[in-house]
């Protein structure tokens, strides 16, 4: 069996800050409330049915909450000899692999939450036009670090082609 394949258990996956949780849970709350609260407010003078589609999707949101912090923990990030790979998911697993001399940009971003509590999110952009890979809840210092690494392994390697 080859070592190089992304099911291997041996990879030593870095996880992202469990400061993540808090942000993410921030988010599905604030949504999920703002939309059970809209559609109960138009369910209460509209009928009975509307009004369960507002305690449907207050359910939604409470579920979606208890499973944030096991999500949270599924992302995870490997550097290898020839590429970066990401996963994240719990029921639909995803597995990225970015090959360091296909990288054209990597990007730091800090949003309010994310800089209250010292977190960054990181972002590749290849030549890809449906690119969208990034490892959100990184500790800044260590982002800032790791971004600093793949640029240059980016550039040995595409110095290389």
């Amino acid at each position: 069996m080859p070592r190089d394949r992304l099911d291997v258990p041996d990879i030593d996956w870095s996880r992202v800050s469990t400061k993540l949780v808090w942000t993410e849970l921030l988010t599905v709350l604030l949504v999920g409330g703002v939309i059970t609260a809209g559609i109960v407010l138009i369910g209460i003078p509209a009928g009975i049915a509307v009004t369960l589609v507002g305690v449907a999707a207050g359910v939604a949101t409470v579920l979606v909450a208890a499973f944030t912090p096991r999500r949270v923990r599924a992302i995870g990030y490997a550097l290898r000899q020839d590429d970066l790979i990401i996963r994240r998911g719990l029921m639909w697993q995803r597995f990225v692999a970015v090959p360091y001399g296909r990288m054209q940009l990597v990007d730091v971003s800090r949003g309010p939450v994310g800089r209250l509590l010292g977190l960054s999110d990181l972002r590749f952009v290849t030549a890809a036009a449906s690119t969208n890979v990034r490892i959100p809840g990184l500790a800044a210092e260590h982002a800032d670090e790791l971004r600093d690494r793949l640029v240059q392994m980016a550039e040995s390697r595409r110095a290389g082609l």
